[in-house]
């Protein structure tokens, strides 16, 4: 059985003489949830398209249970969902419709949808709207529906991009404690967030990128102990290693110039 679920190696992506990302080396594994943190530009979403087929590396490979989801492509898609930051979904379906359409791409017998799809809806709260089209849904709302895209196949490997943007309190709640109990039972889950206490409160594993470079790997203890201090934030952690900590620094002198005396 194998179980490295996402093998990256010596994955690198430049454009002219600038590398978005620089020779990463990762494995993660199955059922495993992975935070992906890093400052904008890091290199964060350009890995992300790199293994999910949407960016092509200009050197190295980008496995998924051992399939080069570029050199086999349609057999490594097979395996995963993507949900970006920004879905971009058909306006004139139906909730209900775009489901149906994801379903049929992977030839999910309808029995197995329709309870699926249904289970889905219901988790984040969009049965009374399935029928509606698309167009007319908030941001959130279309955001819970490519989730729901995303899982009503059963993938073995999820992506995400910044999920929780643009969701609600109870529908973010509800999408922590569906990927903790999907992680639990064998799915794995990739994901990057600037939500600093999600990940410390949801992930197996945190890896931290920047300038294009893995600077960070480990579990939350292992990276307190590598830092020095057990008793550490991963906010904490993250600001130091990313040279956030001089900015917040300044943020807290200024705030504190500007109390009234």
């Amino acid at each position: 059985m194998i179980n490295t679920a996402i093998k990256l190696t010596n994955l690198a992506k430049s454009y002219g003489k600038h590398y978005a990302v620089k020779s990463i080396n990762l494995d993660v594994y199955k059922g495993e949830m992975f935070g992906f943190l890093g400052p904008n530009g890091a290199g964060k979403t350009t890995t992300i398209k790199m293994l999910t087929g949407l960016l092509e590396p200009t050197k190295g490979s980008a496995e998924i249970y051992g399939i080069d989801i570029w050199k086999s492509p349609l057999e490594g898609k097979q395996k995963i969902a993507y949900v970006p930051d920004q879905p971009n979904l058909y306006p004139k379906l139906t909730g209900w419709n775009y489901l149906e359409f994801v379903a049929s791409v992977f030839k999910i017998p309808e029995d197995r949808f329709e309870v699926k799809a249904k289970e889905l809806l219901h988790t984040f709260s969009l049965t009374e709207q399935a029928n509606n089209l698309i167009e007319s849904y908030s941001h959130g709302m279309k955001q819970k529906i490519a989730i729901c895209g995303a899982l009503v196949h059963e993938p073995d490997v999820l992506f995400l991009d910044e999920p929780t943007v643009g969701l609600d309190p109870k529908s973010a709640r509800n999408l922590k404690n569906l990927l903790r109990k999907l992680c639990d039972n064998g799915m794995t889950a990739f994901f990057s967030t600037h939500i600093l206490e999600i990940a410390e409160e949801m992930c197996d594993r945190v890896g931290i990128i920047l300038d294009g470079d893995i600077i960070a790997l480990g579990t939350m203890d292992e990276l307190r102990s590598g830092n020095g201090n057990t008793a550490q934030s991963l906010e904490d952690i993250f600001l130091q290693l990313t040279g956030g900590e001089d900015e917040q620094e300044l943020i807290n002198e200024i705030s504190a110039d500007g109390d009234p005396k």
